[in-house]
């Protein structure tokens, strides 16, 4: 059983997880803050490439399975058309004013 992305609590959240699923990188960007860091794995990567390649240029799509932390932790079934679908965790720090400043994420 999913979550409606509707339905996801933290409104920065929702929209990463819209945005990502509507295919919209500009929106994805937007969410985020100019200085935003994310780990995969553990591992450090520069957000715009990673973002890029792990969901933009490879169709990737979040099915939200699970969240907590107020809305900020999720796990997702994730799948893009490089690594198939897979099960993952997802982590969002999100500032006062509604922005994304740091996300990891890894498999669950």
């Amino acid at each position: 059983m999913t979550i409606k992305t509707g339905k996801l609590t933290d409104p920065a959240v929702r929209a990463f997880v819209n945005a990502v699923n509507d295919g919209d990188q500009e929106a994805c960007l937007s969410i985020l803050t100019p200085d935003a860091t994310m780990a995969d794995d553990g591992s450090d990567r520069d957000v715009a490439q990673w973002i890029d390649r792990e969901i933009f240029s490879s169709r990737g799509h979040m099915d939200v399975v699970n969240e907590s932390n107020r809305g900020q932790d999720l796990v997702v079934n994730y799948r893009n058309d490089t690594w198939g679908e897979m099960r993952t965790r997802w982590h969002f720090d999100v500032t006062g004013d509604g922005h994304i400043a740091r996300f990891e994420t890894g498999q669950a």
